[in-house]
């Protein structure tokens, strides 16, 4: 059950779920902490890697199998995102070729879409480049790849979440051109791993999804509250609390509400409003 003393709901923006992990008893952690509301993007899997010949149904089926499970055994309320890790081009390329390796991806986003307009999940992600140095030809693909995806969601009318390199305003810049190119609203390109970048002249647009140490939200917060807040929390075995604790958002949330860092209006933008107005849900 949610926490007595939960005022406002907390939604954390984005996190994964691991069969291998403690997934449900994660969630269960999360809702002791005062969370109510969760995110849970599609993972590569590790033993699920034959995208080659099986696609990624398998993986996006783990994925809702694994929000669905912990939505039935706590109050969270959980949603999903599904989408092709863009990591994946780099181990097709060597499998398969970097032609026949975007057109897997292409085929993975195409999946999702249909996931994403049978309700199954609220947007496509993450998606976009790999976050380390590559050939310059995997980079190019991946960004056909990320365009291909961004198209997508603007014809279905859903936002993308993106996973890039590091996140700075010349990033930024270049992201929201591209998803000028296929008409889809800066609004609904939401920087996963974002670090504080609020005013519009850092993110030209688009939503950031801050990593949510202290001193992010306090950056954050005395710039604006247009943001999202995210633990990109892996539920890895191998490294307990990694990126951040899965209690990290309902904690901080509330120890700044606490100290008057963040005001009631300030939450309720937050971990309401903003995503309701990205992904069309609705936050009890």
């Amino acid at each position: 059950m949610r926490s007595e003393d939960t005022e406002f709901p907390i939604l954390d923006n984005h996190i994964h779920l691991q069969e291998q992990g403690q997934n449900v008893e994660s969630v269960k952690k999360f809702e002791r902490a005062g969370g109510t509301h969760l995110i849970v993007s599609h993972l590569p899997y590790h033993d699920l890697r034959n995208w080659e010949k099986d696609g990624y149904e398998p993986i996006y089926e783990r994925t809702i199998r694994l929000a669905e499970k912990s939505e039935k055994e706590t109050s969270v309320e959980v949603f999903t995102t599904l989408g092709p890790y863009p990591v994946d081009l780099v181990d097709l390329e060597e499998k398969v070729g970097l032609e026949r390796g975007e057109k897997i991806l292409k085929e993975g986003m195409d999946l999702a879409a249909e996931y994403v307009k049978e309700g199954k999940a609220i947007a496509l992600g993450e998606i976009g480049r790999p976050h380390f140095d590559v050939p310059e030809e995997v980079k190019e693909a991946s960004d056909r790849i990320m365009k291909y995806g961004m198209e997508l969601a603007s014809d279905i009318d859903c936002p993308v979440v993106l996973h890039t390199e590091s996140t700075d305003p010349r990033v930024c810049k270049e992201l929201g051109e591209f998803a000028d190119k296929v008409g889809l609203d800066r609004e609904k390109v939401v920087k996963h791993y974002s670090p504080p970048l609020v005013l519009e002249e850092e993110n030209h647009g688009l939503f950031p999804s801050i990593l949510a140490n202290e001193d992010n939200i306090k950056d954050a917060i005395s710039k604006g509250d247009r943001f999202l807040l995210e633990t990109d929390f892996l539920d890895d075995p191998e490294r307990p609390g990694a990126v951040l604790g899965i209690k990290n958002v309902p904690k901080k949330t509330r120890n700044l509400y606490e100290e008057g860092v963040l005001t009631e209006d300030d939450i309720w933008k937050i971990h309401k409003e903003n995503p309701e107005e990205i992904y069309g849900i609705e936050i009890d």
